[in-house]
């Protein structure tokens, strides 16, 4: 390809958006970022995009939709579609969809920047009308049926949580599940919503953390074109698009004090006003509201309303850190194992007696997820062998082996194996050195929120405390 290969890179956590640019501008590549599906349609409608990776879990639009439209629209524009929620169903539909690569997260940059360099030497596909149609029908599937959750565990923690859960669901009032990142709130929220008499209507996940500052009230309550610089459509809020079913507020505690203050106001009223407009619409909507922050510090910061805690949390739920239930990860572990070898066609794992013990004797900072992310890479080097051995996880060429250093930066910068989440982890410490530590400022540059800064490091620093 002769002129500068042009790349669209949709997902809705902005902080990636700079290690995207930095990623690919380093191989001679343009990149535009967008936060979800709606910006864009409107950046294809303005720009001669070459490929397309998008996330597949977005606000507004999720990547089946976008997907779908692209098909329609832009018949032989390539798109790779990038998840955490692998699964061999998601893949297939994704396929058949008319995607052209799948990335199960996490990968390795290394890896992304190799299969989109391979990609954009290929000459460009024919339109495919079976293609179109199937990305149609595949949309239209991802609405009307919504993948199962379940929640791993036998501890007795985790057996009273799920009976809990089975009282709580038969009910309309608001949840607030606490608990560390990577616990896997997500996952009960959606067992919440089976498990009500509003399991056929919609759930919606909005990611408050991950939302800019100057779009929350949007993202929420909807807009009309025109309300503000850049409203050049009308917009449907996260509410009015949960109607008759259950709303995911994550990491609400993200969201500024002025705006919980118009959430308090839909909890108590049930009816939204869209940026722009004077009237009120009434909503039917169930919240279920989660944070990984200790609330009674926030509270005590100003930084999350007392009386809007209070009307979220009806059913107040805790959810056990991995640390504190590892009777659970021999079963979490086979668990994730079955998940990723079905997802790759590879024979049933089983583990080896020293990897388990190891794997027992971990502090898990980053819980459920951490976990996953281990054995999805022990899956995925133990290739056709049926043991996952102790070197399949831990060594010393991965970043996060026992022993790692504090910061990755070299490695990113020389363009070694790294996976995203590192990336991130890199910038964010770049951000800092380049403000002299000072957080909003590095906030800003990143196009993130302080709080969000404030969360990573203490995250960083557990991680670096356990190891």
């Amino acid at each position: 390809m002769s002129k500068q290969p042009h790349l669209l890179f949709v997902d809705d956590e902005q902080l990636l958006h700079g290690v995207f640019t930095r990623l690919f501008s380093r191989q001679g590549m343009r990149v535009t970022s967008c936060l979800d599906g709606h910006q864009a349609i409107e950046a294809l409608k303005k720009e001669d995009i070459d490929l397309v990776v998008t996330d597949f879990k977005m606000p507004e639009m999720d990547g089946f939709e976008l997907l779908a439209h692209i098909r329609q629209q832009y018949p032989r524009l390539r798109v790779v579609m990038i998840t955490a929620h692998a699964n061999v169903q998601h893949a297939v539909r994704a396929m058949k969809g008319g995607v052209v690569d799948y990335l199960p997260k996490p990968f390795s940059t290394t890896e992304l920047v190799e299969r989109v360099e391979t990609l954009l030497k290929e000459p460009m596909p024919e339109a495919s009308p079976s293609s179109i149609a199937g990305a149609a029908q595949g949309t239209r599937r991802s609405r009307s049926k919504q993948a199962a959750a379940t929640y791993v565990g036998e501890h007795p923690n985790i057996v009273r949580l799920r009976e809990m859960l089975a009282l709580v669901s038969k009910n309309r009032a608001p949840v607030f599940i606490q608990g560390e990142s990577g616990t896997g709130k997500e996952i009960l929220a959606r067992l919440i919503h089976q498990m009500s008499g509003r399991a056929e209507g919609p759930f919606v996940a909005l990611n408050c953390a991950n939302l800019p500052r100057e779009l929350v009230e949007s993202h929420l309550f909807g807009h009309r074109k025109g309300a503000f610089t850049g409203a050049i459509d009308d917009m449907v809020g996260a509410f009015e698009r949960a109607h008759g079913g259950t709303l995911l507020l994550d990491e609400i505690t993200e969201v500024e004090p002025a705006v919980q203050a118009k959430l308090l106001r839909v909890l108590q009223e049930q009816e939204i006003v869209k940026v722009g407009e004077t009237h009120a619409k009434r909503v039917d909507v169930r919240v279920v509201a989660t944070s990984n922050r200790d609330l009674s510090e926030a509270i005590r910061d100003g930084a999350f309303r007392e009386d809007l805690y209070h009307r979220l949390a009806v059913f107040p739920l805790t959810v056990p850190p991995l640390r504190e239930r590892r009777s659970d990860v021999p079963l979490l572990a086979w668990h994730f194992a079955e998940k990723y070898s079905g997802l790759y066609g590879l024979p049933e794992k089983r583990f080896s007696e020293d990897l388990m013990a190891r794997l027992m004797r971990r502090a898990w900072p980053g819980n459920v997820r951490q976990l996953e992310n281990l054995v999805h890479r022990g899956v995925i080097l133990s290739a056709e062998r049926e043991v996952i051995e102790e070197s399949d996880i831990f060594d010393d060429f991965f970043a996060d082996a026992e022993g790692e250093a504090d910061s990755v930066g070299g490695k990113v910068v020389q363009g070694e194996l790294v996976t995203i989440e590192e990336a991130e982890r890199y910038m964010i410490i770049e951000a800092l050195r380049e403000t002299d530590g000072n957080q909003r400022e590095a906030a800003e540059r990143l196009g993130i929120s302080d709080r969000t800064i404030r969360n990573k490091l203490k995250k960083y620093r557990e991680e670096g405390s356990a190891s």
